[in-house]
């Protein structure tokens, strides 16, 4: 796949290409779709993507893009979480004993929210998705990740458990007719390599 290319938006220019995040979403999650999964829907989900890119949210949101001899074959995104982050919301942590308070602490410099990873169904198995992850969470300064994933996609999971994430807990984020998530985190910098 030495065609393929990564391309950086920043959240005012992910605006701008708008339309290419919702076709990939589309090609990607076409199952989803058609299972009519309100969550899952297409306007929900760029509902999601145009609250994440809001000017008034704040910086650090960050899309990438693969494109293979041109074409949107995958994206993935995410953003620090800045303190009191919403993200957080309804934890419940997998040992008992952690400190959710000292564990949700968050300065915009802790924690790494890496929202989505997808890749159109006609490319999928060949690496791109993790490719994607490698090249979103690349030199990030803040120390670990946390992503969320449901606790059936098998696919997912055992991807995601294969490049260093592990569960801490789940949670149900706010979001109308959103799923129990697992939450996953992966430590990042010079420990994780």
């Amino acid at each position: 796949m030495t065609d393929l290319r990564f391309t950086h938006y920043t959240a005012a220019a992910a605006r701008e290409v708008r339309d290419v995040v919702e076709d990939v979403f589309r090609r990607s999650n076409r199952d989803a779709i058609e299972s009519g999964d309100a969550f899952g829907s297409p306007e929900a989900f760029m509902r999601r993507f145009d609250a994440y890119t809001d000017p008034a949210r704040g910086s650090g949101f960050e899309l990438v893009v693969a494109y293979l001899n041109g074409i949107a074959v995958g994206q993935t995104w995410g953003w620090p979480l800045p303190p009191n982050a919403a993200w957080w919301g309804g934890l419940r942590l997998v040992d008992s004993d952690a400190d959710v308070a000292e564990f949700i602490e968050e300065s915009g410099a802790r924690s790494f929210a890496l929202s989505e990873v997808m890749v159109d169904q006609a490319h999928a198995g060949r690496g791109i998705a993790h490719a994607l992850h490698d090249e979103l969470l690349a030199g990030r300064p803040e120390t670990r990740a946390t992503l969320l994933v449901r606790p059936d996609n098998d696919r997912a999971y055992s991807a995601y458990r294969r490049w260093g994430w592990v569960c801490v807990g789940n949670l149900t984020p706010s979001w109308p007719d959103a799923p129990t998530f697992d939450v996953l985190v992966k430590q990042l910098g010079e420990e994780s390599a």
